[in-house]
């Protein structure tokens, strides 16, 4: 119990979690739609210096003032990198934005790129960000909470509009109704390729994660109406971003809550 108090206040600090100042304007649309501006605050670009220029590779979020939470596939040793908060815009100068070298970066020990296995991975921060309207982390869930069936929660991300189109500049956001582990597991959806320590959502055939997404939350709203990042963007369909009985595949936070602790703890 203590480790756990001790991560509560390493995430929610002074400033607290999970309430954005500008509240995202959710819908039961299901199909991607532009973000409201700063509504996900936590939301990051993690981005890779390519050519003396900055470039997006994967999303992130922000759990404290100097942690992000993103995928364990992200992250590769020819690169630099740095995260950016406080986007709306990836191609727009916005006040109030900062740009962060990376510092530590840990990968999970277990992580197993061919089988899709532990796929998480904890950056701090050279430098603490400073918390604004624009700039929040988002609270984490429960050891062990299993989200239910259908459950509303929403993919955030500048990942591609559509299959092989371009990344998008506009933070884009997107209903994914949680699939169950029993459905998801079912031999003509994703089968044995799905572990207990994930989670599914969507898979409609109509909307989806796609590349560019990945690392970046499945936000979910708790009981009290605080927002959650239950997810991590891992895999998904090769043949389209949005195909049916294929839905995008998350790391579920909620497994990895110990993991999490031990490493915000220790460094």
């Amino acid at each position: 119990m203590m480790k756990f108090l001790v991560l509560a206040v390493l995430v929610a600090g002074a400033y607290g979690c999970g309430l954005p100042t500008f509240p995202p304007v959710v819908t039961r649309v299901v199909g991607g739609v532009d973000a409201r501006a700063h509504s996900w605050p936590w939301q990051i670009s993690l981005q890779i210096s390519r050519g003396g220029e900055w470039a997006h590779t994967c999303g992130g979020t922000l759990i404290s003032d100097s942690w992000v939470l993103t995928a364990a596939h992200c992250i590769s040793s020819s690169y630099t990198y740095r995260i950016a908060v406080g986007k709306h815009n990836l191609v727009a100068e916005e006040a109030g934005s900062q740009f962060i070298n990376a510092g530590q970066i840990i990968v999970h020990e277990k992580w197993n790129p061919f089988f899709i296995r532990n796929d998480i991975a904890l950056i701090k921060l050279e430098t603490p960000v400073v918390v604004s309207d624009s700039i929040m982390p988002s609270c984490l869930p429960e050891a062990g909470f299993l989200l239910p069936h259908n459950a509303p929660c929403y993919v955030t991300g500048w990942g591609r509009i559509y299959t092989g189109g371009p990344i998008a500049d506009i933070l884009q956001q997107a209903l994914l109704p949680v699939v169950d582990h029993a459905t998801c597991t079912q031999p003509d959806w994703w089968g044995s390729q799905v572990a207990d320590t994930m989670v599914c959502a969507g898979g409609d055939g109509v909307v989806s994660g796609c590349n560019g997404d990945s690392g970046g939350p499945l936000n979910c709203q708790n009981a009290d109406g605080v927002w959650e990042v239950h997810g991590i963007v891992s895999f998904g369909s090769g043949l389209s971003c949005n195909f049916p009985k294929k839905p995008t595949v998350f790391t579920q936070v909620s497994s990895y809550m110990d993991w999490i602790s031990a490493q915000m703890v220790y460094f």
